[in-house]
């Protein structure tokens, strides 16, 4: 339960908890939960949850956005009102409303205000993946056309000598990062084109631009929208630290880190302005839970110009100890990074490559399924063959890689397809990276006749026979959305790992 600051000392602190009550009593009323509230209103649901909780100061764009959905009547509009005229005449000494933004935020030559920004990373599956998400207002007098983000990687950061080499030997690709970038709300979201705009090998700066296929979209004075980019950086380019810039006039930021818990992280930050030198930060992290991630969450509001806030962890935890990671072997899989059950990746059909315009694309790709293999193949012998799917590793393309037993290649499958299947068919125990904990008896076909595509975008037609055809056959699945389970019987029992005998033995034929 979150503590709720007890007796308001100010007419502004007052007027703000009258807008956070007004705003719970709706929601309660309506029926919502914070998170339903914030994906109707295109928010992140831990800045409803701020808001309400007095943490942060709600926007005039939120204000308006929860009027809307709640139907609150005016009330909360009302409420907020209350709130900004308040805090205009204490902090501009103005009884009028105008600018929209407190003159404090606005240095000279001022174009752009950040009112909120989210900034997630993500580790999974041997890269990292960050997620920026800013809710901008054009506070100056000419529209607004392109945005500037830079991307720069430091492998080690406390060996600067090292780590040039390392990204001279091994530059980062505007390729690999597989930039995307929308403008406007969630629900209503358009894309954005982007430019080059400087290219080296540790770092990379791109325009995004206020435009796509279907025109142009100028940020004008007095508008606002909410930009979102992403991408991606393996982490032999990445080393274990996250530093956001305050480059704009920003309200509030957020950020998180978003590691397998198996790992065991921790996480510490500091910070640095202009006018002071390093130190921790003031507030600490918070840190949850939930279907094998671990979370942490960090805020400020009105960050200083030019602040800079470097975030560093370490995992002391490893994928190849057991006694760090946890006995069950499950632990262990969500430690290397693979996706386990209960996930909505793992539910949900994979989207289609187009071929050979994403090739770049796709052997990225691959390239992250045989890393995971690698790392998974420390910690079992997999005497019947291994495979793994793209969204076992949080990517959501039709991309497989299966190492048969025995075999000098591995077959890698771009979109596949059964398009033939044998009558005879055998039941044999299988296992998923997703839930090792236990085993399964599975019946499945002998013979799989298999449509794949090349690199080139050309398809072919691929056999394959028992043993090789159920690790393939197991990899579809996952692209189809679906586990091993849903093959089986609906009463049928799965076996733990202390009850299956054929553990480190191939399949009997």
């Amino acid at each position: 339960m979150t503590a709720q600051p007890t007796s308001p000392t100010s007419p502004l602190e007052r007027a703000a908890d009258s807008f956070a009550a007004e705003l719970s009593q709706w929601r309660a009323d309506r029926g919502m939960t914070k998170k339903q509230l914030a994906a109707r209103m295109g928010f992140d649901p831990s800045y409803v949850s701020h808001v309400e909780g007095r943490r942060h100061r709600p926007t005039e764009d939120f204000a308006r956005r929860a009027e809307a959905v709640l139907e609150a009547g005016g009330r909360i509009w009302q409420r907020f009102q209350e709130y900004d005229e308040l805090r205009h005449v204490r902090s501009v000494g103005l009884t009028h409303r105008d600018p929209p933004v407190p003159e404090q935020w606005l240095p000279p030559g001022t174009g752009l205000v950040v009112e909120q920004e989210i900034a997630e990373l993500v580790y999974s599956g041997g890269e990292y993946r960050c997620l920026i998400r800013r809710a901008l207002y054009n506070a100056g007098t000419e529209p607004v056309t392109r945005y500037m983000v830079k991307v720069a990687v430091d492998r080690f950061p406390t060996d600067p000598e090292r780590s040039n080499r390392h990204h001279r030997d091994n530059p980062l690709s505007f390729d690999e990062l597989r930039l995307t970038a929308f403008w406007g709300a969630p629900y209503a979201r358009e894309p954005m084109r982007w430019r080059k705009k400087r290219d080296r090998d540790a770092d990379k700066e791109m325009w995004l631009l206020f435009e796509n296929d279907h025109g142009r979209f100028p940020l004008y004075p007095g508008q606002r929208t909410t930009i979102e980019y992403a991408y991606s950086v393996p982490e032999e380019k990445w080393g274990q630290w996250f530093q956001r810039a305050v480059r704009l006039p920003t309200r509030q930021l957020t950020v998180r880190l978003d590691f397998p818990a198996g790992l065991d992280p921790t996480v510490w930050g500091e910070e640095t302005s202009l006018s002071a030198e390093e130190a921790p930060l003031r507030t600490p992290f918070t840190r949850n839970e939930e279907n094998g991630r671990a979370v942490f969450e960090w805020s400020t509001d009105d960050p200083p110009l030019n602040a800079r806030y470097k975030l560093s962890w370490r995992f002391r935890g490893t994928v190849t100890s057991s006694a760090e990671t946890g006995s069950r072997a499950g632990d262990r899989m969500r430690a290397a990074g693979i996706v386990q059950r209960g996930a909505p990746q793992l539910t949900e059909p994979a989207r289609q490559l187009v071929l050979p315009e994403q090739a770049t694309d796709a052997r990225d790709v691959v390239a992250q399924l045989h890393r995971a293999l690698d790392r998974v193949g420390t910690l079992h012998d997999f005497r019947k063959g291994i495979g793994l799917a793209a969204p076992q590793i949080g990517l959501p393309w039709a991309v497989a890689v299966v190492r048969p037993p025995d075999a000098e290649e591995p077959l890698v499958l771009l979109n596949p397809l059964v398009v033939a299947e044998s009558p005879e068919t055998d039941i044999q125990y299988e296992g998923c990276l997703s839930f090792f904990d236990h085993r399964g008896a599975v019946r499945r076909p002998l013979r799989l006749q298999v449509e794949h595509e090349r690199w080139d975008g050309s398809r072919t037609v691929t056999t394959f026979d028992r043993a090789t055809a159920r690790l393939v056959a197991h990899e579809i699945d996952h692209l189809d959305g679906r586990l091993y389970l849903d093959r089986m019987p609906p009463d049928a029992r799965l076996l733990t790992m202390d009850e299956y005998q054929g553990g480190g033995l191939p399949w009997h034929y």
